[in-house]
């Protein structure tokens, strides 16, 4: 894997800020998206626009073909069972509140608990504790220790007959720590419990392989993964798929419709009630293609020598405090500098051309366990390069001055 044809791979690196050579390092919150994946996009767009699977005409033919390519894609990928597994969704947090609503509406009442972590995203904490609003189930919460990493030992205190689903970040936003799912879920499978795996942080930096995981409920982003915004994917063993009532009512998910009954199609669709984000899909699919071109062993090791080269210069940066430092982590280094507030640092370097997320993360929890209001987070993918950590550090140089 060479950096530079990687580099070339995404148009939107080339330019300036402020006068600056654009330095991205907030690939936590969005990954940008590689020529091939705007060039499918666009194709659908210029070439096949039509809705799919009713019509039968050639672009709908031709567009229905690209969209569910993109789900044998995306099921070869993660190495799902079958392809009735793969439903489309608008994103990891509508496939959250689709398995919290259909899945728990149906299985969850009260004197259950659903089990989650403390380090979570709020879209797996804000789901649950509403299903436990309407149900009377009690949410618990696995704690961490100061290094960021999960308290195992109260994990398994935690577990018992009355648990009935564990929500569980594959790998954190905030902190980066890698959770060691596979343990857990064999774990919370001993008490009877299904287990839902948040793995928006984790698909686009760790192979991930859902039938050897044995994980119940899976759920990721396509613009995580060099793919677009408004799209991605719940993976879910099919006989509960096939329990579960629709999540959703309307077109395309239906067999036959009369104003005394409805019969509901099968599965995937099933799940896909109305029009689609189909470019979205076609381009979700070109995503995961350009990931497997390079594979995941490039992938883990050049995104581990960024975080090791990054975390060195953190360690020795004075009035620099690292928050998550866990043994196992990936490709996300977040921090305090003193005198500086998060947001006052993120603004100063987008004038260095340095982009980084400054704030909470969307996992207040966590910013409470530390005792901060705010974190500045640099995060790292395959087209992040050393002088680009050095130039973060020399912008970091220059706000410590303006506030010394």
């Amino acid at each position: 894997m060479h950096i530079e044809d990687i580099r070339n791979d995404f148009p939107i690196l080339d330019q300036e800020i402020f006068g600056h050579p654009l330095v991205y390092l907030d690939n936590a919150a969005t990954t940008q998206k590689p020529q091939c994946v705007i060039d499918a996009v666009r194709k659908y767009y210029e070439k096949d626009n039509s809705n799919i699977h009713r019509g039968v005409h050639s672009l709908s033919e031709r567009a229905t073909r690209d969209y569910e390519a993109a789900r044998e894609t995306i099921r070869h990928f993660f190495n799902v069972k079958s392809s009735r597994e793969v439903i489309f969704t608008r994103g990891t947090t509508e496939s959250i509140n689709l398995v919290a609503s259909s899945w728990g509406g149906a299985n969850v009442s009260e004197g259950d608990e659903i089990l989650i972590s403390h380090m979570e995203h709020h879209s797996n904490i804000v789901p649950w504790q509403m299903l436990c609003e309407r149900t009377g189930a009690k949410l618990k919460v696995i704690p961490m220790h100061e290094s960021g990493e999960l308290d195992m030992v109260a994990y398994a205190d935690l577990l018992s007959t009355r648990t009935k689903l564990v929500g569980i970040v594959h790998m954190s936003n905030a902190l980066g720590t890698i959770n060691p799912i596979k343990s857990m879920i064999e774990q919370a499978h001993a008490v009877g419990a299904k287990v839902l795996v948040d793995g928006a942080q984790a698909a686009a930096h760790i192979a991930t392989d859902i039938q050897a995981l044995d994980v119940d409920f899976y759920a990721t982003s396509a613009h995580k993964m060099y793919g677009p915004t408004g799209v991605g994917v719940l993976i879910a063993k099919e006989e509960l798929l096939e329990a579960m009532p629709p999540y959703q009512g309307g077109g395309d998910m239906i067999l036959m419709v009369t104003f005394e009954k409805t019969q509901y199609n099968a599965l995937p669709h099933k799940f896909e009630a109305g029009t689609p984000n189909i470019a979205g899909v076609i381009g979700f699919g070109a995503a995961l293609r350009y990931i497997e071109s390079i594979g995941f062993a490039s992938i883990v090791k050049r995104e581990k020598e960024l975080l090791i080269y990054a975390t060195q210069q953190a360690e020795t940066f004075t009035g620099l405090r690292q928050i998550g430092t866990a043994k196992d982590k990936a490709c996300v280094l977040s921090f305090v500098l003193d005198t500086v507030h998060p947001h006052d640092l993120g603004t100063i370097l987008d004038r260095e051309g340095v982009a980084i997320r400054a704030g909470h993360h969307c996992a207040m929890p966590v910013m409470q366990f530390y005792q901060v209001p705010a974190t500045a987070r640099a995060s790292f993918s395959i087209y992040n390069t050393e002088q680009e950590v050095d130039a973060l550090f020399a912008a970091l140089g220059k706000a410590r001055q303006m506030f010394a």
